[in-house]
């Protein structure tokens, strides 16, 4: 049965090449101190679950800064989102695995140059890389953003961006031996 269902995730593939994500949405820096940012969707609407989390933040003592960085991460997951047509509480790892990738390949998005206005609005492949650090923060504050929604019970039961098997239910370096260098975490 485990097989069964391995081999049905490995079917399930998109064209990333030929994946064109929109620049649509965006963050807004709001005048207001109760809310900084706002995550609006395409149809000039905020995003709830953005703002849920946001706030969460915010209420956890986060700075406005850390709010921006983390929505800057979250409108590049609900592009992509968007750009596959899968609701945001309906990823599975499978949008989170194309993601990932995507994110590896398609590179920044080249911004568009008055020259040429036709290639406004949407990422090219070939643009800069993202730096790893970006990608890993990216996962991190989306792994935060599903486990915040699966706490309060407003998103999906599995979260798309599991922590790693080998580093669930720790804490980094817990109980080592302060002699002993400390083991890398991750692989960049």
């Amino acid at each position: 049965m485990t097989f069964d269902v391995v081999e049905s995730a490995m079917e399930v593939s998109r064209d990333l090449a030929a994946l064109s994500v929109p620049l649509v949405g965006e963050l807004v820096a709001m005048d207001d101190p109760w809310e900084p940012y706002r995550l609006i969707d395409p149809a000039r609407e905020a995003v709830e679950g953005a703002r849920a989390f946001l706030q969460d933040l915010q209420g956890a003592g986060r700075s406005a800064a850390t709010a921006r960085s983390y929505g800057m991460d979250m409108l590049r997951w609900f592009r992509f989102l968007w750009a596959v047509d899968v609701p945001w509480d309906r990823a599975s790892r499978i949008e989170a695995r194309d993601f990932s990738r995507w994110l590896q390949v398609a590179g920044q998005p080249r911004r568009p140059h008055w020259r040429r206005p036709g290639e406004a609005g949407r990422w090219a492949a070939g643009g800069k890389p993202y730096a790893p650090s970006v990608r890993a923060h990216s996962e991190t504050v989306l792994r935060s953003f599903y486990d915040f929604h699966r706490d309060i019970g407003s998103g999906p039961v599995l979260n798309p961006f599991p922590l790693d098997r080998s580093r669930r239910g720790r804490r980094a370096h817990a109980h080592r031996n302060p002699a002993h260098r400390p083991a890398p975490l991750r692989r960049l």
